[in-house]
């Protein structure tokens, strides 16, 4: 898995000096971090891995700490929620797991939770590899840029998990940075184009965005098994009815094909 944005990152910035030395210092810095988020990737799929890779030792703090710095400076917004929705549909969890999520969630919240149990829990439980706490630190600060700004209480608490994790500043910078280039694509023409594509493929399956990976398997496996031309071989189907067939089957497998990576669904 080959990662390029810490490079291009560190190298536009480092030009903004208008300096070689700087570009190049910019490119170095770049490369380390790609190098930090190459292992972490691999574990986490563009931290879209199904549940049944993420221990309930990892998730159940991930949303507790996600609650607190949702909180933390004074008010949960409607970004903030929404992102962490989405982000327990990434997971793949289920119905249950999913509610399991949003009550760890709203314990978060709560007055009396203490992240500094939380974290301990998962460094001795649930993220004991250094994959495992990068993929901890860029969920909760993919949730955490949801809203556009954040507010200097909730960075402080994010530095101070960064410290818990392991992670320095300097790596922390570059992932939020990182992001927020991803983010800004996101917005851009060429992600609203990429984001159509995405929606299309849900249609063409038939699944909500919300559906788990095991339903988008069963819709996709469905449906091939309902369209496929070899079905009608040995029947009565004219040549047209088995060119509509094949073209249907395309279809699906490319819109499955995108979702699969997308999703990282095994």
């Amino acid at each position: 898995m080959q990662v390029y944005w810490g490079r291009i990152i560190g190298t536009i910035v480092g030009g903004f000096a208008r300096s070689p030395w700087m570009m190049l210092i910019g490119f170095i810095a770049g490369y380390q971090l790609d190098n930090f988020l190459v292992a972490y990737m691999k574990f986490g799929a563009g931290a879209a891995k199904s549940a049944q890779g993420l221990p309930m030792t990892f998730v159940r703090p991930l949303f507790q700490v996600m609650g607190y710095l949702a909180k933390c400076d004074g008010r949960v917004s409607e970004a903030e929620i929404r992102a962490a929705r989405a982000m327990m549909h990434r997971l793949g969890l289920g119905p249950l797991q999913v509610r399991q999520s949003i009550s760890w969630f709203a314990e978060g919240k709560a007055p009396t939770f203490s992240v500094d149990e939380a974290m301990q829990r998962l460094t001795r439980d649930g993220a004991r590899r250094a994959e495992q706490r990068g993929l901890f630190l860029r969920l909760l600060l993919e949730v955490s840029l949801s809203k556009g700004k954040v507010e200097k209480i909730e960075r402080d608490q994010l530095w101070r998990i960064s410290h818990d994790l392991g992670i320095g500043r300097v790596d922390f910078a570059q992932l939020e940075a990182m992001l927020r280039a991803q983010r800004g694509f996101r917005d851009s023409p060429q992600g609203s184009d990429d984001r159509q594509r995405v929606r299309a493929a849900y249609e063409t399956l038939g699944v909500p965005e919300q559906a788990t990976n095991a339903e988008i398997k069963k819709a996709y496996k469905r449906l091939m098994n309902r369209n496929h031309p070899d079905k009608l071989v040995g029947s009565s189907a004219d040549a047209a009815t088995i060119a509509v067939a094949e073209q249907r089957t395309r279809e699906v497998r490319r819109a499955y094909d995108l979702l699969k990576t997308r999703r990282s669904i095994r």
